[in-house]
């Protein structure tokens, strides 16, 4: 790796720290980056996914004033999330790799109506069910977060656009607390993988190691910048991520 492709990584990894702390994505930022620079796919996407663990870290602790007494919440869908990544890593590592990649566009999309519509089911949920709604979102949300887990072990990019659209159906919260849910189960889905991968994959640890700083420094970047955005304003900036990220997987 020459000098220039280790600062433009080392900057892939803040931007991804960054934008995965905000909604989700940042994946479609670093494994095209290291694709262009010659790593084998699954290659690029084990290393990518090692490398974005510390700045997962790095945006938990940047939301702990958020995750501030939802503990119970968190055990439950961390639960779902670490089910889900197992079986997501050892798919990729077992299956062709066209053959879940083929769905995720759509999921992003229907991640992307979810948020958009959000308020108003939200809204329309609570006042059907009243206090007979789940806390933390019953057995459905369960099986969707064990589902975003799968998916988040295969691949992981708009892993929190679908976590936060489906938090934010199921769960009656503040838009910034269910924000700080989501960098909490996107980071145990992607240490989960990570741990599987170092274990049986081949990793690229130069590559690894510039992402996992830059997004160490972008994680922090992020918890400061979403925590002050109104919640119009970053369901507005998830939409058109995710949307960045349906147009990158068709054209990819």
């Amino acid at each position: 790796m020459t000098w220039i492709e280790a600062v433009a990584v080392l900057g892939a990894g803040v931007a991804a720290g960054c934008i995965n702390t905000i909604v989700g994505s940042g994946t479609l930022i670093t494994f095209p980056v290291l694709l262009a620079f010659g790593y084998p796919p699954v290659t690029a996407n084990v290393s990518n996914t090692v490398g974005l663990v510390p700045g997962g870290l790095s945006g938990v602790y940047g939301y702990r004033r958020e995750l501030a007494g939802q503990q119970a919440r968190l055990i439950r869908l961390g639960t779902a999330s670490l089910l889900g990544g197992a079986l997501g890593a050892v798919l990729l590592l077992t299956l062709p790799a066209g053959a879940f990649k083929a769905i995720v566009p759509v999921l992003i999309v229907i991640a992307l109506v979810l948020v958009v519509v959000q308020p108003r089911v939200s809204a329309w949920v609570k006042q059907r069910q009243a206090g007979a709604l789940p806390e933390h979102g019953g057995p459905l949300l369960f099986a969707a977060v064990f589902g975003t887990g799968v998916y988040g072990g295969y691949f992981g990019a708009a892993q929190g656009v679908l976590l936060i659209g489906l938090l934010g159906i199921f769960v009656h919260d503040e838009l910034q607390r269910l924000n700080g849910v989501k960098n909490f189960l996107a980071l145990l889905v992607n240490a989960l993988s990570a741990a599987i991968f170092i274990a049986i994959a081949d990793i690229a640890w130069e590559a690894a190691a510039l992402i996992a700083i830059g997004s160490i420094a972008g994680g922090q970047i992020g918890a400061r910048v979403g925590r002050r955005m109104p919640p119009a304003v970053l369901r507005g900036v998830i939409v058109v991520v995710g949307l960045i990220a349906v147009v990158r997987l068709l054209t990819t």
